[in-house]
């Protein structure tokens, strides 16, 4: 039986449609059926040498055919692109530059910190919240089982493979791998001369100004959903390019793991920072429709992992000192346990940790207790 479950809009497919969505700047939207999500947006920023483009999509021939489609559509070609931009390591968001890259001999922008291997902890994550992927199971399933196949954790997981770290996390449990026909895959894409990971050509860090569409746009650093993100403001026009930073109706997934020693922290003051940004008519995020209210988005993002915080702190007051499993348990379905779900809880009890709002022991086994009041 199908699936009644309404889709929010960032699990909406790929249209095929593209956009002006401010002056001199195309929403493209490229298809990449992640869990949790339909589509990312590429935006092309147009100007009289040709075209930057922001975030251009897993890797893959599909996702290039969609993008040379989208491009085509206002008489550009792959040659037309001079710039392409990366606002985090996530590959569905720089899957496709090396490719772009070589077919253009476009410069690579992307933040300095920007890292996908074996040490990088974005490798491993997903892009959406634990809660959001559990919320959109039952359709993901479905659209699976209509196409019977799998090919959408698939693309992921290729793209994710080399990077996953097999050891322990810090409170003890497992880091989530592939599986051997993955790697395998990977493995032969290499040995054929694929490439995926992206040379940043020219790394920027926050501050620095970047002349896109005609007009001066500058980079905000806003670490938490990974340490590499960052947004593009245009104050000029106020118009925002928010990455997965600020999404219309759902959370991105902040993980325990991260080069910030909070990395939720880290990411409240991001909001907070791009929330005092004045003059911001136009939000373009990397997955959903365009929107206005950045302040108001924030804030609704705030408030969800400050209950979250307090959901902690009363499952503590009833199951007293316990492990991030146990938190883990109590805090998601069961569908949803795992890794993903152990990350966030361990970033949520970290954050009270260090606010002073929870004590942590070591256990012999080299796993943490927790108790939060």
């Amino acid at each position: 039986m199908a699936s009644t479950k309404k889709r929010r809009e960032e699990q909406e497919d790929a249209s095929t449609e593209v956009t002006e969505v401010a002056s001199n700047v195309l929403r493209m939207q490229l298809p990449i059926r992640m869990p949790g999500l339909g589509h990312v947006n590429c935006y092309a920023l147009l100007d009289d040498d040709g075209a930057a483009v922001v975030d251009p999509g897993l890797p893959g021939p599909s996702t290039w055919r969609a993008m040379v489609n989208r491009l085509k559509q206002v008489g550009l070609e792959p040659r037309n692109v001079h710039s392409v931009i990366v606002t985090h390591s996530h590959p569905d968001h720089f899957g496709g530059v090396a490719r772009m890259a070589k077919e253009s001999g476009a410069r690579v922008i992307a933040h300095r910190a920007f890292s996908f291997g074996a040490r990088s902890p974005a490798a491993a994550e997903p892009e959406v919240s634990v809660e959001d992927l559990d919320a959109h199971q039952a359709l993901h399933a479905a659209r699976a089982d209509a196409s019977g196949s799998t090919e959408a954790d698939q693309n992921v997981a290729e793209a994710m493979a080399e990077a996953t770290s097999r050891g322990r996390t810090p409170w003890g449990g497992e880091h989530p791998h592939p599986g051997v026909m993955v790697r395998l895959k990977w493995t032969a894409m290499r040995m054929l001369g694929g490439r995926i990971i992206p040379e940043i050509s020219h790394p920027v860090e926050n501050g620095d100004v970047l002349r896109l569409a005609g007009r001066e746009w500058f980079v905000v650093h806003t670490p938490g959903h990974t340490p590499d993100h960052f947004c593009l403001h245009d104050p000029e026009q106020g118009v925002f390019i928010a990455g997965d930073h600020v999404l219309p109706t759902i959370t991105p997934h902040i993980s325990g793991i991260g080069s910030s020693r909070d990395p939720l922290a880290s990411f409240f003051y991001s909001l907070d920072r791009v929330a005092e940004i004045t003059g911001v008519e136009q939000v373009l995020p990397a997955h959903g429709h365009p929107f206005r209210d950045l302040p108001a988005r924030t804030e609704a993002i705030k408030r969800h992992h400050e209950e979250r915080l307090a959901s902690v702190k009363t499952i503590s007051r009833e199951i007293g000192p316990a492990c991030v499993e146990a938190f883990t348990q109590r805090l998601f379905k069961r569908r949803s346990w795992g890794p993903m779900a152990d990350s966030e809880t361990y970033a949520h009890l970290e954050h009270l940790r260090i606010a002073g709002q929870a004590e942590r022991t070591l256990e012999k086994d080299g796993s943490f207790l927790y108790e939060a009041g």
